[in-house]
């Protein structure tokens, strides 16, 4: 008798759940003049901290081992795909922490926040790119779930806004005005969408009777 099953969101989606509705909270104009500019840094710094944890979980965790010269064409662009995410996250990281450390004391400034932001804007572009790759035959994933369609097309989308979010806020060298802060935070908000929607959708089968702790 098969054992039923139940279907539930997959562990790292929650990761990108949470980190995906900070920076989309982070975006909206209205919400930073309300706590002003420290704890807008704050939101995004947390919410880059919650995508790496599931980049992580996506990379590490799940079952994925580094290609092998007998690796299928699917899977390899799936772990490649889920490795160049990972990076991009770090990236991430470093621009909001950059930008956190900026807005509580201007002359504690890390580095130049706007290049690691472009370069993690880059890698979620390729890591999209592979991940349509890898849906193409997803059939001969090592999990067959682990990449969907519409998953896969909306993290694109959600990589393209992305980027479209890092050229707005490259600063001008001669005015240190934005190209566009419009295009910096709308980017940013709808990217952020995005990814949530795509992160709800992921969805993982386990049977009934594992307990919660392993589920």
């Amino acid at each position: 008798m098969t054992p039923e099953r139940i279907v539930r969101v997959r562990r790292e989606a929650w990761g990108f759940a949470i980190g995906s509705i900070f920076f989309a909270v982070g975006a909206i104009p209205q919400y930073a003049e309300a706590v002003g500019l420290v704890l807008t840094n704050l939101t995004f710094f947390v919410g880059a901290i919650f995508f790496t944890l599931a980049a992580l979980i996506q990379l590490a965790l799940s079952g994925r081992h580094p290609p092998r010269r007998s690796t299928n064409p699917a899977d390899r662009a799936d772990w490649w795909a889920a490795a160049i995410q990972f990076g991009g996250t770090l990236f991430f990281n470093v621009s909001t922490t950059d930008a956190l450390v900026t807005a509580v004391n201007a002359e504690a400034r890390l580095s130049d926040g706007w290049r690691p932001d472009a370069f993690g804007s880059i890698c979620f572009l390729v890591s999209s790119g592979l991940a349509v790759v890898a849906t193409r035959d997803r059939n001969t994933l090592w999990d067959k779930r682990a990449r969907t369609w519409h998953g896969t097309w909306l993290n694109m989308l959600g990589s393209v806004f992305f980027a479209f979010s890092a050229v707005g806020a490259y600063t001008l060298p001669a005015t240190d005005d934005l190209v566009s802060l419009f295009w910096a935070n709308l980017g940013t908000f709808l990217g952020a969408l995005c990814f949530l929607a795509a992160a709800a959708l992921s969805r993982r089968s386990v049977p009934t009777d594992v307990a919660p702790a392993q589920a």
